[in-house]
């Protein structure tokens, strides 16, 4: 549906092939006002009172996106722009110019957006949606929302979504993360190396080797400087809340949970019994 008066509606769908008239314009202006876009009329054989009829109540044809946890931008506009035939570069550059944050500036979550929508319209409704649920998660919690102090609770946040196998994992995983900190030790996780491009790779010991970037959390010390990939809120809330343990390590074992130990003594148990 093009924006305009009913006499351009009208005109427009004309010049598109739909049988209207003049007199169509006095009926439309009795029903309502047609609402611009891509509706959904549901039905393809109607007599023409019924199809004006359902240019003025017809739902907005909506799309549904999904970004799962732990996905990165990168990738996740990748797959946005191929479903919604839309520039990837494009997306990328507003996403970059609108973002409040490097990475995890889009709150993982499902969204429905109207079918047809733009670049530079998505990306705005994608991160002011998200930046609305991330002020409402801080000042639940905190009373306020201080972008710097929710920076490295969304970095912490990515790290615990990469690494933990599951909900109930995500306090402990935060809490090897101070932990580790707090001591001055590297973090030394592979999940920070699934950054960008690299979700999705197997982190190997020549990547860790020849990765020289800041998320190389084996050859730096503290936080990276961005947020790994997209974040939930059991993740932020893990972040914001540890678990209070002593655990310095954690190791996957054969049920594809971690095992978590205090001394690298016990860790090297866990990898052993892993192997």
């Amino acid at each position: 549906m093009p924006q305009g008066s009913i006499t351009h509606i009208i005109s427009q769908l004309t010049q598109k092939g739909y049988a209207l008239s003049v007199i169509d314009k006095y009926i439309l202006v009795f029903m309502g006002q047609p609402q611009s876009g891509w509706v959904d009329i549901g039905e393809t054989d109607l007599n023409r009172i019924d199809f004006l009829y359902k240019l003025t109540t017809a739902k907005a044809k909506m799309e549904e996106i999904t970004l799962i946890p732990g996905e990165t931008t990168e990738i996740f506009l990748s797959i946005v722009a191929e479903d919604m035939k839309l520039d990837e570069d494009k997306l990328n550059a507003y996403y970059k110019s609108l973002s409040q944050y490097p990475e995890a500036g889009i709150y993982a979550d499902t969204y429905y957006v109207p079918y047809g929508i733009n670049e530079k319209h998505l990306m705005y409704f994608l991160l002011s949606s998200s930046e609305k649920k991330y002020e409402e998660i801080s000042n639940k919690i905190y009373g306020t929302y201080n972008k710097k102090q929710w920076l490295n609770i969304l970095i912490t946040a990515s790290i615990i979504q990469k690494e933990a196998a599951n909900t109930k994992e995500m306090p402990l995983v935060s809490s090897v993360i101070y932990n580790r900190l707090k001591k001055g030790m590297r973090l030394q996780m592979d999940g920070t190396l699934n950054y960008g491009k690299y979700s999705h790779i197997k982190i190997t010991p020549e990547r860790i080797k020849n990765d020289t970037s800041r998320f190389n959390t084996y050859k730096y010390k503290g936080l990276p400087h961005s947020p790994i990939g997209a974040v939930s809120l059991n993740a932020i809330k893990a972040a914001i809340k540890p678990a209070k343990t002593n655990y310095l390590y954690f190791m996957k074992n054969a049920q594809g949970v971690h095992d978590f130990a205090d001394t690298f003594k016990k860790h090297r148990k866990n990898v052993k019994k892993a192997r």
